[in-house]
């Protein structure tokens, strides 16, 4: 069942001009029971004031009066033809004002590590326009110089699902416009659970092709020990009055 405009308004409105009880209330607007009870005791919605749902054409007064009688019987929203499908209407995504400065570094990130990503794709994800894309694609941004890739994911302008639909599907129209992907597209591709599930084999990038038979890691060197005997750790040190009786030792014994 729709919920009606102003639901607590609504409520606030039935509690005081009719004798509906709370559950009644409560599965009309999409109330907890307990709140529509605090609404009558004056302790929720203080000062809210009342919306009749009769005069905006959301309820009837027949359809009020048949509740009255009826405990049981649950209140109905008044079908409005010109509502009819409004639900399903899409239009541009919201975007608070204290993010929507941080769009462009998002562009910049989509539009730098998912290329395959459509203008219309990036711009339901981060809510921006086309020329805004294309002006960061073409570098023509007036601020391109001043901007550094941002996750629009970390910045909260999308959800991480949304973002791995719209990447696959990107992947399904280029599988079936047979382009040919390169190993990094391909696994820029693969969706958040995709890459988190795959094996732990490990993948060499294209960047560093034919160093296989080079290690990746820094060769330990080899640390020659010194030998050491007994005569040169218990040598003891000559002192200057030794070498002195030395030096006289060999004057006399030349004289």
């Amino acid at each position: 069942m729709a919920k009606p405009l102003m639901a607590k308004a609504t409520a606030v409105w039935l509690v005081d001009n009719t004798t509906l009880s709370f559950k009644q209330i409560a599965d009309f607007t999409e109330m907890h029971e307990l709140e529509v009870q605090g609404i009558a005791d004056g302790d929720v919605a203080t000062g809210v004031k009342g919306f009749d749902p009769v005069a905006n054409n959301q309820l009837t007064q027949q359809e009020i009066d048949d509740a009255e009688k009826n405990p049981a019987h649950k209140l109905k929203l008044k079908h409005n033809a010109a509502a009819e499908g409004e639900e399903k209407r899409r239009g541009p995504r919201y975007t608070p004002l204290s993010k929507r400065q941080d769009r462009p570094a998002s562009i910049l990130w989509l539009v730098k590590f998912h290329p395959e990503l459509a203008d219309s794709q990036i711009s339901k994800l981060v809510g921006t326009t086309k020329p805004t894309i294309q002006a960061i694609r073409e570098r023509t941004h007036w601020n391109i110089s001043n901007l550094q890739p941002i996750d629009p994911v970390a910045l909260g302008l999308c959800k991480q699902s949304e973002l791995d639909a719209a990447v696959q599907k990107a992947s399904a129209k280029k599988a079936r416009e047979g382009e040919s992907m390169s190993d990094d597209d391909r696994r820029k591709l693969l969706s958040t659970e995709q890459s988190l599930s795959s094996g732990d084999e490990q993948k060499m990038p294209t960047a560093i092709e034919g160093l296989e038979t080079f290690t990746l890691g820094e060769a330990e060197p080899e640390v020659t020990e010194k030998q050491y005997d007994a005569d040169s750790l218990f040598k003891q040190p000559k002192d200057a009055d030794d070498e002195g009786e030395d030096e006289d030792k060999s004057k006399d014994k030349d004289s």
